[in-house]
């Protein structure tokens, strides 16, 4: 029997100055929310991705030092969504959810450019609550998630990465 759906709220956002990219998940998984660490799962792909993308040989040396990379990048994490009730750490099992106030982060952040989805569900949210909403001359994406669960749209490390490298493009 599995666990009893429990409320859940978003984290705080990473963003630095002048970021381009905003980059979305949906709601953090379990051990992200207990450590309070964007993509703490260690099987999580995001991570390693990010550093092959940007070419940085090093393993970072904690989560602040993954941020400060990210930073320094021009890429912000943050949710689509702000509270929701979950059993478990699949996006599948999230319901009930309300929204973060993204119209609202982007009037704020104009530099951003290019709005990234981490798998459908952020997207779907984001669709759901924001169709309507202005969101300026940007451009959104929806990548394929870097979560370690297989889903309908699972694809190789090679093929993620390929598919990721778009954000360069915005950091120009």
């Amino acid at each position: 029997m599995g666990r009893e759906a429990e409320v859940h709220y978003s984290m705080n956002p990473v963003i630095g100055r002048d970021a381009r990219v905003l980059i979305l998940g949906s709601m953090p998984g379990h051990v992200s929310l207990m450590k309070q660490e964007y993509y703490a799962n260690p099987r999580n792909q995001f991570w390693p991705i990010m550093r092959e993308l940007f070419g940085r040989s090093s393993e970072f040396m904690d989560y602040e030092d993954k941020c400060a990379f990210l930073m320094h990048q021009r890429i912000t994490l943050w949710d689509t969504i702000h509270r929701c009730t979950r059993e478990g750490s699949l996006d599948s099992a999230i319901h009930d959810e309300e929204p973060n106030d993204l119209p609202g982060f982007l009037e704020k952040n104009a530099g951003i450019r290019l709005i990234v989805f981490n798998g459908t569900k952020s997207f779907a949210v984001f669709r759901k609550y924001f169709k309507e909403e202005p969101i300026g001359q940007r451009d959104l994406v929806c990548l394929p998630s870097t979560s370690p669960t297989p889903g309908k749209y699972s694809k190789t490390y090679a093929e993620k990465l390929k598919e990721w490298a778009i954000i360069r493009n915005y950091l120009l």
